[in-house]
């Protein structure tokens, strides 16, 4: 088996996980110039933004640098006469940031086939993928692009399947992490399993090189995590409260203060579950109980978040943070960095 380091042609096996809707050019640039691989999250973008996002990226580093997509389920939601119910319902958020309640839109997200060509056009070093084992076709076509493919997995199953599906690795995302559970051979409530205890299993369960995620923030948890049989970390949270992320002051500031048991899992912002501080929006949401499915709730709410991410109101955005985000104290991309690579040294 070879080493991931080898296999993804970087320094230091430490990966920034890729943020949907809060990932940064400058972020991405900043890992992987540092020896990681920077990744860049193209959730709901289409193949025009892509082209534009990838041509940013290569013109703020030469080094390897990857690409993720959200693969469907088969249970998404398109437009129907249901959304003007669901967008009434969170009226009031809208009236909060000074935003009209959205009319349903033609499609609320661009098609997974437009986004796969435009990444493989790209052919960006690494392409990973979440909620799902991808095609032989596609793993086929990113192999002759050179294009090396990493799974995301939730669970011992998901990592078997993804291994017999031929990713060249995977990631191993215990329940401690931040945003979503990208869970998808049960639901993701069946699939809740702790770094910790799915990390060992995975690395015995499959002969590709496995990537640890979820509640490492620091040197302890990069060591802890080889000392389980990882090739390398995935980290979210300590690189998302840089000074480099696209998340909003609001947001650095709750997960500078948000402790353990404070984040929580919720269907609220997006209709999938996911982890992130329990503000004043989830809590109205989860308990009003009128939650639509993915992706129209999360293309509704994302109507008032933006807004109130400009706004910089908290209390109305996606806070998404991990269960160690209490260790995530980093004002640089680089100071996160050279701490997690400490511990791959250690």
């Amino acid at each position: 088996m070879s080493s991931l380091t080898d296999l993804l042609d970087i320094r230091t096996p430490v990966l920034l996980g890729p943020f949907g809707g809060l990932s940064s050019i400058p972020l991405v640039a900043a890992v992987s110039a540092a020896g990681g691989l920077g990744s860049y999250g193209l959730y709901g973008y289409d193949a025009e933004r892509i082209r534009t996002t990838v041509a940013g990226i290569r013109a703020a580093t030469r080094r390897p640098f990857g690409l993720n997509i959200w693969l469907p389920r088969g249970d998404e939601v398109e437009p129907s006469a249901e959304h003007d119910d669901y967008a009434a319902a969170l009226a009031p958020f809208f009236a909060e940031v000074g935003a009209e309640v959205p009319a349903r839109p033609e499609a609320y997200l661009p098609s997974v086939d437009e986004q796969l060509a435009a990444v493989l056009e790209a052919a960006p070093a690494v392409l990973s993928v979440v909620f799902g084992v991808p095609s032989a076709s596609l793993v086929d076509e990113a192999h002759r692009r050179g294009i090396r493919v990493i799974g995301t997995a939730t669970t011992v199953g998901e990592a078997r399947a993804l291994a017999d599906g031929g990713v060249d690795a995977i990631v191993a995302t215990g329940a401690e992490a931040a945003g979503h559970r990208v869970s998808f051979l049960r639901p993701a409530e069946d699939s809740v399993v702790g770094l910790f205890s799915l990390l060992p299993q995975v690395v015995d369960a499959v002969d590709v090189p496995v990537i640890a995620a979820g509640g490492i923030s620091d040197r302890r948890g990069v060591a802890a995590a080889f000392a389980l049989g990882a090739q390398g970390v995935q980290v979210g949270t300590a690189f998302l409260g840089t000074a480099e992320s696209a998340a909003t002051e609001a947001h650095r500031a709750a997960i500078r203060a948000t402790p353990a048991e404070g984040s929580v899992l919720t269907r609220a912002m997006s209709g999938r579950l996911a982890r992130g501080a329990r503000n004043r929006v989830v809590a109205e949401i989860e308990a009003a109980g009128s939650i639509a499915p993915f992706p129209a709730q999360n293309w509704i709410t994302g109507r008032f978040r933006t807004p109130a991410g400009q706004q910089n109101k908290g209390e109305l955005q996606s806070l998404w943070l991990g269960q160690s985000a209490p260790l995530a104290r980093y004002e640089t991309a680089a100071a996160a960095f050279a701490e997690l690579a400490a511990g791959v040294s250690a």
